[in-house]
């Protein structure tokens, strides 16, 4: 018979069964909440009949005939090889055995003869050895502490999630019952109605059924998440005890673990960009993995690539290969996107500084299974991805929602492409996203006539700090200097004290209108323009907010390299910069007065500044 469902009280539910944790289940994550609740839901029925018979002695036949039983859900198990496993319902079983361990405790305390009873509920003799009913490998140590008493702050719970969850529930369920069940009677008379009258549903089910029944219990319970449910659909499929020697859970578990360091649930967005990269060659493809992508997989179309549906020697191939190197590929490129290296400092702008997290998905796509050239390709995609996104703003070509659909279309002309091939097809695609937007023939990747136009008020604030952070960061690596300032607080940082912001050098003044034939309106459009702004610290920018430019320049000594530019005493002082221009060939001075013409000027060289600094002379 495939499905076997069995009532049973908790009496019979802890009585000769060992349950071993399946590959299926999660760490025991129940917290405060859940607890609580089913303790609510326990104790009202419970304290309701206990209000109509105050005075019943506690044994069974009172207890059956005046306290209704209360239905405490279904767990599904399944035997292999003389071993029970628990499919679904750890959680709630787990929490009823730390009951039945603190009404052990209770037990002794009131000096109830009880105590056996419960003790024999908790744990009984598998084979020649003391085993907890709930056998929660790996943290037997915990379960025991609990049993023996020990100070719940002086337990190890260095084992994980789970060590940590039993002892904090634990206390939960004592200040529960401690608070709730008062004196020898009620208490034994509770230990009976526990034991008794609260009843599970068991569902045996057979292996070949276990992934099919495990999700549809998910679908209707509390979701899983779709890793958890993927992971027992593939998992599933493979003999237990090639689980073991294969070491497949471990495998599977310490890429989750290792991924989720990022965020709860960044195992789900890496398959989720996985799948684009490998499989979604437009953005209308790549919708369906948004969702459950583990559904995804198994279907006709998918399988017939992927094949790991009733297929246990392709999910252990996938296990090893795809699933191992990717996992631990998408671990890299997170980790290189949290702080800049000097080996990618592109993946860093991109995560960090302009979160584009389609980079997971692009490095992926271009990369292969175990792949000779991993370092080459995330330099050259992070470069290119960074050129595009930074040449289309700077061009004012820049859609979000078009460069989405781009992202699709890049990925699928790099996809396991060789490293010499990625950075002409990447441009590529930069062309054909300018062309679609301009309709003019271009072949440039970068046009003064677009350029031009570009002013602080054409691009989003983070952008325009970053653009003059990578100026500010190519003038340092050319003197050979550091920064003054790192380019995260450059970008990131925007508080009124110590954030970066935007500086007009032309202040709001007559003598400045003046200077643009009185014209406002040219006035204002000349004083936005790239070449006629700066960044400064908080109380710099406040201090110069509406001084004329003589004393402007005064205020930008000892701020950021560029704006130094600006300053006569620059070229004379420091000999570093002198060199550096001269041998760049940088057609940059200081300015004693700032004009229409001086406007031009600084914005036709942040143009040069940004061929450079992007790589397209």
């Amino acid at each position: 018979m495939e499905i076997q469902p069995e009532k049973q009280n908790l009496d019979q539910t802890f009585s000769n069964t060992v349950y071993h944790i399946d590959f299926y289940q999660r760490s025991y994550k129940w917290g405060e909440e859940p607890v609580q609740r089913l303790f609510d839901d326990i104790l009202y029925e419970f304290e309701e009949s206990w209000k109509k018979n105050p005075d019943l002695d506690a044994n069974r036949a009172n207890i059956d005939s005046h306290y209704p039983w209360y239905y405490l859900n279904t767990y599904v198990t399944n035997t292999v090889g003389g071993r029970v496993y628990v499919v679904d319902g750890q959680q709630r079983l787990t929490t009823l055995t730390l009951t039945l361990i603190k009404l052990a405790h209770m037990a002794q305390e009131y000096e109830s003869q009880t105590r056996p009873w419960l003790e024999n509920r908790i744990a009984g003799h598998s084979g020649m050895e003391r085993s907890f009913w709930m056998n929660h490998e790996g943290h037997v140590q915990v379960m025991r502490a609990l049993l023996e008493g020990e100070e719940l702050s002086s337990i190890d719970v260095s084992s994980g999630v789970t060590a940590e969850n039993l002892v904090n529930n634990y206390q939960t369920i004592s200040q529960i019952l401690d608070a709730k069940i008062q004196g020898k009677r009620k208490f034994e008379v509770f230990v009976h109605y526990f034991l008794f009258r609260l009843v599970l549903i068991n569902l045996s089910v057979d292996t070949t059924h276990v992934p099919m029944v495990f999700e549809v219990i998910n679908d209707r319970g509390v979701r899983l998440k779709p890793h958890e449910i993927l992971k027992g659909k593939l998992l599933g499929q493979i003999d237990k005890g090639e689980l073991a020697t294969g070491r497949f859970n471990e495998l599977w578990d310490g890429q989750v673990e290792s991924l989720n360091r990022f965020g709860a649930d960044t195992i789900d967005s890496f398959f989720r960009s996985w799948l684009k990269a490998k499989f979604a060659d437009t953005r209308g493809l790549g919708v369906r993995f948004d969702g459950d992508y583990h559904r995804e997989m198994f279907k006709k179309d998918m399988n017939d690539t992927l094949h790991l549906d009733h297929n246990a020697s392709a999910v252990k191939a996938f296990l090893k290969s795809d699933f191992q190197y990717f996992s631990s590929l998408y671990h890299r490129i997170r980790a290189l996107a949290e702080t800049e290296t000097g080996d990618f400092p592109a993946v860093f702008f991109n995560g960090r500084l302009n979160d584009l997290d389609s980079q997971m998905q692009l490095i992926m796509s271009a990369c292969t299974v175990d792949d000779p050239e991993e370092d080459e390709k995330i330099s050259l995609v992070s470069e290119g991805l960074d050129r595009a996104f930074s040449l289309l703003r700077l061009q004012g070509q820049y859609d979000s929602n078009e460069f989405v659909g781009r992202i699709y279309e890049i990925s699928a002309a790099i996809r396991n492409q060789p490293a010499d091939k990625i950075r002409h097809l990447m441009d590529q695609q930069l062309l054909a996203e300018l062309e679609e937007r301009r309709k003019t023939g271009t072949t440039e990747l970068f046009s003064y006539q677009l350029f031009r136009s570009i002013s602080v008020d054409r691009l989003t604030s983070r952008f325009a700090r970053y653009f003059f952070g990578r100026v500010e960061r190519y003038l340092a690596q050319g003197m050979g200097r550091g920064m003054k300032h790192p380019i995260y607080d450059l970008v990131s940082r925007t508080g009124a004290k110590s954030g970066f912001h935007i500086e007009h050098v032309l202040s709001r003044n007559d003598a400045n209108v003046a200077l643009f034939g009185g014209n406002e309106e040219f006035f204002e459009v000349e004083r936005n323009r790239l070449g006629a702004v700066l960044l400064l610290r908080g109380r710099d920018n406040i201090s110069s907010s509406n001084e004329p430019y003589d004393d402007k320049l005064r205020s930008y000594a000892n701020t950021l390299y560029w704006n130094e530019t600006l300053r006569d005493d620059t070229y004379k002082s420091k000999l570093d910069f002198h060199e550096f221009i001269r041998r760049e060939g940088l057609k940059v001075r200081p300015l004693a007065g700032f004009g229409p013409d001086e406007v031009e000027e600084r914005h036709r060289l942040l143009f040069e500044l940004s061929r450079r600094i992007w790589d397209v002379m």
